[in-house]
């Protein structure tokens, strides 16, 4: 076998199959076994699937019952909680109401007030709550009833007492919302915080609004500036009040005690103020006023309205935002501010537009400019307190009184001017040859409108009017030119004023006394002041200067010239010698005379009022009258009785009487007074040039332009 290992491998295989059959055989049998058996089984479970399947439907019945039951349970609990918590908090409403009624520490009181306004809160949610789940539970629960009504799945007994229960609680939530709603103490305490809310508004006071006015000075400040009104506590307990009156369909309301109180407060604040003016006359009466009052009530009204934009409203308008400033997106506290400040504003403005529509009297001029300067400072806080289309309203009319005002201030200037040149003072040219009123306020009127509180308004002003005029493209004059323009405007008409007002005199030396006195005052006046700066010492002296010198040469010709005259020794050189006595005595006689009859008139008819002009006419007058007297007395000293004479020093001493304030009562009658006194005049200048350095003296320029000057 050992030989032949194929065949060895053949039995063994052989020896497998054998066992491999014989395993087959086996689980054929086992298989066969098995079926019998699984028949039996199938058997078994179908009978006890049918004896199974009533109990699997009464499993879903009870299935779709536990739902139903659970959605109707859920609701029903929620409901229940909600009137726990709201009867939990209807309790603490009345606790800290009864702790606010006895607390007074106002810090207590807030804390106590902000608490009960969260406690209000939390009951608004519960019922709300109450509202919104009570319906929805009340049908879960309709549902169910009707579900096991229809399906049987309780007895009747059951299915009766649930019903009872529902009718019940659907009349309990019908009727107890509502009344926690709109008749509990929910409704109760909305209407304890309006009052709260209205009186912590009432406690928030200005204070120390008043203006202070700087001695010596027309501009005036205020006390405070923009302060805050209330503590941090105050205003948080006023916005919780407003955010829940809100939360509670109150916000009408709310917004109607905020802006209540606060226009009285503001209100108030400004009157303690008394600008009686404001209520005492009508826009259409102020021509009425009384110019003195009119002035005072102007300024009053300038630091006033000052006073309510800069402080008074920048105060409320923080208030509104920090109470309202969340409410509906912060879009309605802007509404809220103006409707407190619009009343206010409107009375301002209408004492305003009365005064720029009023009659246009020249003295008005600088009070508009003043109101005109006070707006233009007020202009970009203006625009930021009454910013947005809430404040449209006011702005505008802010800016048309704005207008007016330029509108008036431009009218009465020019007006101004026109009257001057109309020459509508209604007055004859002074008796004396003095300078007439009209020429002392209009140059007063300039040199202060000039002044550094005056010229920068009225060159805005001029320049706006001018834009107005011309269009917004047109290329404006400089400020410098503009002024310089509207000033030589109203001196060219006082010019013509004066001219056509030197015409009425018919005594000449008169005619002479006015020139020189009213164009030496001009040009004095205006010298080294903001005006001559304007005009240009040139044209100052060509025009004013120049004009005085002459007419004071023409008044020495005119008024001395004939006296000294009399003294010419050339008629007595031809006479005979017995009768040199006789003509020299004549000629002093009448040289004497005439001398009393010219200080008599100067007595009555002229005058020199300019302290620093007559002493330079005097100095003048001495040097032309006494060297030539003095001459003729000692040229014929020999032929005629001296002493019997006035001295030289006498007729100087005459000349200063006649020429000082109280010398128009001097005479060659009281002529040994006047030797005795030997007066000089007094030496005094005028207020407005004792300072002016390089001061031009008028007897220095009488000899120029003789040749080209004939009498009048």
């Amino acid at each position: 076998m050992d030989d032949y290992p194929m065949l060895t491998k053949l039995e063994s295989a052989c020896s497998d199959l054998k066992t491999l059959l014989n395993s087959s055989g086996n689980l054929q049998t086992d298989l066969t076994k098995l079926g019998e058996n699984y028949g039996s089984l199938q058997e078994s479970l179908n009978v006890a699937s049918r004896r199974l399947a009533p109990l699997q439907s009464l499993s879903i019945a009870s299935k779709a019952l536990e739902t139903r039951i659970n959605r109707a349970v859920s609701p029903a609990l929620v409901l229940i909680d909600g009137f726990r918590i709201s009867e939990s908090l209807q309790r603490k409403l009345v606790d800290i109401s009864s702790k606010l009624s006895v607390t007074k520490s106002e810090y207590r009181r807030l804390r106590l007030l902000i608490k009960y306004v969260d406690c209000v809160d939390k009951l608004n949610i519960a019922i709300n709550l109450i509202s919104q789940e009570g319906g929805p539970a009340i049908l879960r629960l309709q549902e169910v009833v009707e579900f096991l009504s229809r399906t049987k799945a309780t007895d009747q007994f059951r299915a009766h007492r649930l019903r009872e229960t529902l009718v019940t609680l659907n009349a309990l939530y019908e009727t107890e919302v509502d009344s926690m709603k709109f008749d509990g103490l929910l409704d109760e305490a909305l209407l304890n915080l309006q009052d709260e809310f209205e009186g912590i508004l009432q406690q928030l006071k200005h204070h120390d609004i008043v203006v202070k006015v700087e001695d010596g000075g027309d501009d005036g400040g205020v006390a405070a500036e923009g302060s805050e009104l209330g503590t941090e506590m105050e205003v948080e307990a006023l916005r919780r009040i407003s955010e829940t009156l809100t939360a509670n369909d109150c916000l009408d309301i709310c917004i109607d005690i905020f802006v209540k109180v606060r226009y009285k407060r503001a209100a108030k604040a400004l009157m303690r103020l008394n600008p009686d003016y404001l209520r005492t006359y009508k826009p259409e009466e102020i021509d009425e006023m009384e110019w003195e009052s009119l002035e005072t009530s102007i300024s009053l009204w300038i630091q006033h309205f000052e006073l309510a934009v800069q402080t008074v409203f920048v105060s409320e308008k923080n208030l509104c935002n920090q109470v309202l400033g969340n409410i509906m997106e912060g879009i309605i506290w802007q509404e809220c501010f103006v409707k407190i400040a619009d009343k206010i504003m409107a009375v301002f403005f209408r004492f305003g537009e009365g005064v720029a529509r009023s009659n246009k009297e020249p003295q008005k001029l600088f009070k508009l400019l003043d109101m005109f300067n006070s707006l233009e400072n007020l202009k970009t806080e203006v625009s930021d307190i009454f910013e947005g289309e809430a404040g449209a309203d006011i702005c505008s009319r802010f800016r048309e009184l704005e207008k007016l005002l330029i509108h008036a201030s431009t009218k009465v200037y020019w007006e101004f001017g026109l009257q001057i040149e109309g020459n509508q003072d209604g007055l004859p040219p002074p008796q004396d040859g003095s300078v007439p009123k009209l020429v002392r306020y209009a140059i007063n009127y300039l040199k202060y409108l000039t002044t550094s509180n005056y010229n920068g308004p009225m060159t805005q002003v001029l320049k706006t009017e001018q834009i107005w005029k011309n269009g917004i493209l047109s290329v404006p004059e400089t400020d410098e030119s503009l002024l310089k323009d509207a000033i030589s405007n109203v001196m060219e008409a006082l010019h013509r004023n004066i001219e056509s007002k030197r015409s009425g005199y018919k005594d000449k030396v008169l005619y002479h006394v006015f020139t020189m006195n009213t164009y030496w005052y001009i040009y004095m006046r205006t010298r080294n002041t903001e005006v001559g700066k304007l005009l240009g010492e040139n044209y100052m002296r060509k025009n004013y200067k120049v004009v005085a010198e002459e007419a004071a040469y023409l008044y020495e010709k005119q008024a001395w010239g004939g006296l000294v005259r009399l003294l010419d020794k050339e008629d007595i050189d031809g006479t005979e010698e017995g009768g040199i006595g006789v003509a020299a005595k004549g000629k002093i006689e009448a040289f004497l005379k005439g001398f009393e009859e010219i200080a008599q008139r100067h007595k009555s008819k002229y005058s020199i009022p300019e302290d620093d002009l007559r002493e330079q006419i005097k100095e003048a007058t001495i040097k032309l009258i006494v060297p030539v007297y003095r001459e003729f007395l000692d040229e014929f000293s020999k032929v005629l009785s001296v002493k019997a004479y006035s001295s030289p020093e006498s007729i100087e001493g005459l000349l200063s009487q006649i020429f000082s304030r109280t010398g128009r009562n001097s005479s060659l009658g009281s002529r040994q007074r006047e030797i005795k006194e030997q007066s000089e005049g007094r030496n005094s200048v005028s207020s407005d040039t004792d300072q002016m350095p390089g001061r031009t003296s008028v007897s220095s320029r009488f000899q120029r332009n003789r040749s080209s000057t004939s009498d009048v």
